[in-house]
């Protein structure tokens, strides 16, 4: 006879939620405890009977993930991120493209009957603002990811976008670079990531006492590579001067360094780069990209686990918990000294 929680529970010596907790990986769990947990559900070879449990409890055993586009690779490596941490907790990704940035596309996937076939949903929004908040009082569990809508009635995880853009640039300024460009900027951008990002770039350099300068602030339209090598491109020929580049994601970052060096620069001898995402393609570029490490797996494993506690407990939170995943700076040959 195949093992039950029950009998996980019995052999641990704790409750049948205690074993159920460990499972699902719920936070606040002593480590003795779990170890003594998962050493039983090894020794018995314990594996939850998703059919019976859903039968039970009403469930289907999946979430739904809804993105803006898997052609930018952060959201490629974001929904891989996800779906691991849904596996580790027995359950299966129902994945949607929303459009990048398309506002109607997002509105209508709240309402998507393919939602019935869920138990909730990780929504990352583009289209979207603050002034929709109010639309993602759906009634059924929800997380919500990124920099679009602030003050929503759901768990949101997320990023620390100023702190980390300034982060990356003070990175650039402690190795002597005091004409910092900044490729990936949207003009008249209110809320999101540009702007948050932009933000601590111009922090960084009025800590370091640098003068902005609106001639190195390079606008694209979206955070695509060619956006990053057209941008470069029209930095070029304007005759601007700079000796470093921060690209407001990886691939612009990527973009832009490539179309540097065509036109002759050195990297990171006459001008140092910085992007930001970690994608792992920049361990690979050459040089290797000096990136932004915002806490990619952090976001996701902290998204899923808050989705299934909310399944868990069957209630929308009276105060909706608001995570903000912690950063690092990833120095590497792109901006060595």
């Amino acid at each position: 006879m195949a093992a039950t929680l029950r009998d996980v529970a019995a052999h641990a010596g704790v409750s049948i939620k205690t074993v159920s907790n460990v499972v699902h990986e719920f936070p606040h769990i002593k480590a003795s405890t779990r170890e003594r947990v998962q050493a039983s559900i090894d020794q018995l070879g314990y594996k939850p009977n998703i059919s019976a449990r859903s039968l039970r409890s009403g469930r289907t055993g999946v979430i739904g993930l809804a993105l803006p586009e898997l052609s930018l690779s952060y959201f490629g490596e974001l929904a891989d991120a996800i779906i691991q941490a849904a596996e580790r907790r027995h359950l299966v990704v129902l994945l949607e493209q929303t459009g990048g940035g398309d506002r109607d596309r997002e509105i209508a996937m709240l309402s998507s009957p393919r939602l019935q076939l869920t138990d909730g949903l990780i929504f990352s929004p583009l289209g979207m603002s603050s002034a929709d908040a109010a639309l993602l009082n759906v009634g059924y569990p929800m997380v919500l990811l990124g920099e679009r809508v602030f003050g929503s009635p759901v768990d949101h995880v997320t990023m620390h976008n100023v702190e980390a853009a300034k982060a990356a640039t003070l990175h650039l300024i402690s190795r002597g670079r005091r004409r910092i460009a900044v490729i990936g900027a949207h003009e008249g951008e209110v809320i999101g990531s540009a702007v948050l990002r932009l933000q601590g770039y111009r922090e960084a350099l009025s800590e370091a006492g640098i003068p902005f300068d609106p001639a190195l602030v390079g606008n694209v339209g979206l955070w695509h590579r060619r956006d990053g090598a057209e941008a470069m491109r029209a930095m070029i020929d304007s005759g601007v001067t700079f000796d470093a580049v921060f690209g407001l994601n990886d691939a612009l970052a990527l973009g832009a360094m490539r179309v540097a060096q065509v036109a002759g620069l050195r990297v990171p001898e006459d001008v140092m780069f910085i992007g930001f995402d970690a994608l792992d393609e920049t361990k690979y570029s050459l040089p290797t990209l000096s990136t932004i490490d915002p806490g990619r797996d952090e976001i996701a494993d902290t998204a899923v686990r808050l989705l299934v506690q909310r399944i868990e407990e069957g209630v929308t939170p009276p105060v909706p918990e608001v995570y903000l995943a912690d950063f690092t700076v990833i120095d590497r040959e792109s901006s060595a000294l």
